[in-house]
């Protein structure tokens, strides 16, 4: 069956990240007719990230805007919207659905401490869990609470212990996913994938995921906060009237519940039992569906409940991936006033690449740890911090930004090991997908670092939208996820080097040493002060 072009139906997909929202108007086949982008402002200050909701809603309703706003014919045709978004936030809303303050991103690591009380014993831990407590976790959720403090659990431990006001007002608990189909439709809930990293659910069995009284009380919760479970696929109900009043859309228009960014790229990519993908975004993970629940608790590399019904999702998470470029261009080599405003087209990364190019591999014995916010997988260390090792007078700036780029492709190495035991067999071919991965240096760097073969996808910066286009044409009808590997489409196939191994070889032992000869010196530097604790 043809399923190409023989649907004129179109999906509003939404992919909200870190750096700002982008909408699609994308076919059910997953070709992709329109998109915009706003970005959103992100707030650090420490272990504080946080980001104003309203600026997320503002960014969609502008970017959706602009996208329905081009074609007439095109807006005529939009069934769905579906929402993919960044993951492991946290809106603290009250009873008419409005946030409370800013939301705690994936980035905030306030409640460490926090949940460090939660989770550890009085006697022997095992990697700072009571044996207990771990044991109970793993057998109901396949993982657990991180001890960086910037998951959904950390976000709700803290804000019970340091906030206790806006914890008592808050009605409800929302992933950013959550709360965007809250503005939406009006309803207060999560899909199985989004309340995952509250680690207060039983997900022994994938097709019905719910929450678990013990592990509720473990964490300290009340759980009347906690919204009600849905499917990725389920339809929540019509646009809010003002809402489709505003975007020009039918009131006919439904909902489909989404997924959050990891579980709508995995559908997206890779949907096929241990095919495994690469997201390279301003994070980065590999990813990849299993039948089966597993973890592995050393290298925190956890399979959870996806948005695919019955399936697992293993996930092996690095904090900073393409935001270490990002760095690199605004803080280091360009003043922002000489940069382009559309921060997803900044012509400047098409001529850094073209340089990394011409650098050698190895870029000149240059080494750069890519932990800018700390790190979490395979180590969940957030005091290590990114470095560049081995400058010399000999160096450009041309070697720098190739040592990036290789940095997170060492890094990825570092996952990619225990991540294949986990699988219980290589990686093979990995599909690279997101904003990264429309680099064809860096597809080749990682290629040639890894040493497994990289599939690069055809817009791989929309793999978010697609997901989300299928889930909601599973959602609809329209579609299997048994469908979804014959429309995947591939742009390139990058083969590493056999000539690089033993360099590349070379540098991943350096890299790894890097690593644990700077650990105690990083853990004292950035060690908290008395009155930060």
């Amino acid at each position: 069956m043809d399923l190409r072009s023989k649907d004129a139906r179109l999906v509003l997909a939404v992919d909200l990240g870190t750096s700002g929202c982008k909408c699609a108007l994308v076919s059910m086949d997953g070709t992709v007719h329109a998109w915009a982008f706003r970005p959103v402002a992100l707030h650090v200050q420490g272990a504080l990230a946080e980001q104003v909701p309203d600026d997320w809603w503002q960014a969609f309703l502008h970017s959706a805007s602009e996208v329905l706003g081009a074609d007439a014919g095109l807006r005529q045709r939009v069934v769905a919207v579906c929402c993919s978004t960044q993951t492991e936030g946290t809106v603290c809303v009250d009873a008419q659905g409005r946030a409370l303050g800013r939301a705690l991103t994936w980035l905030d690591a306030r409640g460490a401490a926090a949940i460090r009380r939660r989770v550890r014993g009085w006697g022997p831990n095992i990697e700072g869990y009571a044996p207990l407590r771990l044991w109970r976790w793993l057998r109901l959720t396949g993982g657990a609470p991180s001890l960086s403090g910037r998951d959904s659990a950390g976000h709700m431990a803290y804000l019970r212990d340091e906030d206790p006001v806006r914890y008592e007002r808050s009605h409800k608990f929302l992933n950013v996913l959550d709360y965007l189909n809250l503005r939406l439709t009006g309803r207060f809930c999560a899909t199985q994938d989004s309340a995952v990293t509250s680690w207060i659910t039983d997900n022994r069995d994938p097709h019905h995921v719910r929450y678990d009284a013990g592990l509720i009380r473990l964490l300290g919760l009340d759980d009347a906060k906690l919204p009600e479970i849905v499917h990725s696929t389920d339809v929540l109900g019509p646009l809010l009237p003002q809402v489709a009043e505003a975007l020009g859309l039918e009131r006919r228009t439904v909902v489909v519940a989404g997924a959050v960014d990891t579980s709508a790229v995995a559908v997206g990519a890779a949907v096929a039992d241990f095919e495994t993908h690469l997201y390279l975004g301003t994070s980065s993970w590999l990813g990849a569906h299993l039948p089966f629940m597993k973890t592995d608790v050393r290298h925190k590399i956890a399979s959870i409940p996806s948005a695919v019904d019955g399936r697992y999702l293993a996930m092996a998470l690095q904090s900073t991936a393409g935001a270490n470029l990002s760095f690199l261009r605004d803080r280091i080599l360009y003043h922002p006033d000489e940069l382009a405003s559309d921060e997803e087209h900044p012509a400047v990364y098409d001529v850094l690449n073209r340089i990394a190019a011409r650098v050698p591999p190895g870029a000149r014995g240059l080494i750069y740890t890519p932990w800018l916010l700390g790190e979490r997988t395979p180590v969940d260390d957030p005091r290590l911090r990114a470095g560049l090792i081995n400058l010399s007078l000999e160096h450009s700036r041309e070697d720098i930004f190739r040592a990036f780029l290789e940095g997170v492709a060492l890094n990825t190495r570092w996952m990619l090991e225990p991540f294949a035991r986990l699988l219980g067999r290589s990686a093979g071919t990995i599909n690279a997908v997101g904003g990264g991965a429309q680099s064809d240096v860096w597809c080749q760097i990682l290629a040639d670092v890894t040493g497994q073969p990289v599939r690069q996808l055809e817009s791989p910066i929309q793999t978010n939208a697609i997901g989300a286009t299928f889930i909601a044409g599973v959602g609809l009808g329209a579609l299997s996820f048994g469908d979804l590997a014959q429309l995947r489409r591939t742009r390139a196939l990058y083969e590493p080097n056999p000539a690089l191994r033993r360099l590349y070889g070379d540098h991943f032992e350096t890299f790894k040493e890097v690593r644990a000869r700077l650990a105690p010196l990083y853990h004292r530097i950035n060690a908290p002060t008395k009155a930060a604790a």
